[in-house]
Parts: structure tokens; sequence; C-alpha cells
């Protein structure tokens, strides 16, 4: 971690060293977009915009005891839902059958196929707040301190929201029929 802070703070004077932090990252931001345009030329654009704006606004960049990461995939969140806007296109979402079982788990339900295709119909009924911390927690695996960061909000307001989404969810799961 001391030597990313470090790397950040020699890029912020000269940012042709971004290289290294860009290698570090750059594939982690495409996946993460990927997944949600699910086209592969439309996530290198999204992409490269992230970067550019990221090594443009790297002087604001302050560490606040989450990963750099966490600043990257904000500014992806950012750049994803301006491409959304601008497209007016639909969101694509991207599940693992290991993610489905532990939501399914988490809604207190016994997992089979039909309960997979029945949280893959109602996932999409989501808000899109909601469907983003499902998304992260679940999928992606994030703390809720990072997901909070991303999305900018507490790690406490995450929490409350990622349940509320899970409550919903599982309104949802028992409303519909598969």
């Amino acid at each position: 971690m001391e030597d990313e802070l470090r790397q950040i703070e020699i890029a912020k004077t000269d940012p042709r060293q971004f290289a290294p932090l860009y290698k570090k990252y750059h594939e982690a931001i495409f996946r993460y977009i990927y997944k949600r345009v699910d086209e592969e030329e439309s996530a290198y654009d999204i992409t490269s915009c992230v970067f550019v704006k990221a090594i443009s606004n790297l002087p604001k960049y302050e560490f606040r005891g989450v990963p750099f990461s966490s600043w990257l995939f904000r500014i992806a969140k950012s750049e994803l839902y301006q491409s959304f806007r601008d497209n007016k296109a639909k969101r694509t979402v991207s599940i693992d059958s290991v993610s489905i079982a532990q939501i399914i788990d988490d809604l207190n339900e016994d997992y089979s196929e039909e309960q997979r295709l029945k949280l893959m119909q109602i996932l999409p009924q989501l808000k899109e707040q909601q469907l983003q911390l499902i998304e992260m927690r679940f999928f992606e695996k994030r703390s809720f301190r990072e997901i909070g960061e991303i999305i900018g909000m507490t790690e406490n307001n995450a929490k409350v929201k990622t349940f509320r989404a899970l409550v919903k969810l599982k309104e949802l799961f028992n409303r519909t029929k598969a």
C-alpha cells in the first residue's frame, strides 16, 4: 500500500509515471465495465475514458484509508452511467453460479436450477442502485467500505442499503413464479 501511495504521489507530478498503476488496474476496470456492457469495443472505449479521467484528476486524489482501486471504480461507475445515458443502453447483469448460490442461500432458499432461473428473472426488476449493491457485494466480493467509497456513501449506509436490496430481492423472489 505504501509503494502504491508513493507511486501515486510521483504520478501526480509526472503523468508518465502513472503507467504502473494503469498496468495494475486496467484489467480489473475493463472486466467491471465489460460485465455491464457486454460489448468488447464499448468496454475498451469506456475503460480508456476512465483512465484519461483518472490521470487528469490524479492531482485531486487524496488517500482516505480505502484502496486506490475504489477511486478508480468510482470513476468507472460514473463513466459507465454516462455511457448508458449517452447511448440509452440497457446494462447487462453478469452472474455466476457461485454468486447465485450465495444469494439464494441468503434468501433462505434451497439452491436448484429452478431457483437460479427465478433469480435471473427477478434481478433486472431491482432498481439500478439495488442491483449494483448486490453485484458488488456478492459477485465482486467487495467490502461494505469499498462499496461505500465507490458509490459515494458511508460504510454503514452501504450495509443498510445492501440489506434493504436483499429484502426487496427476497420480496420479489417470493412473489414471482419460476
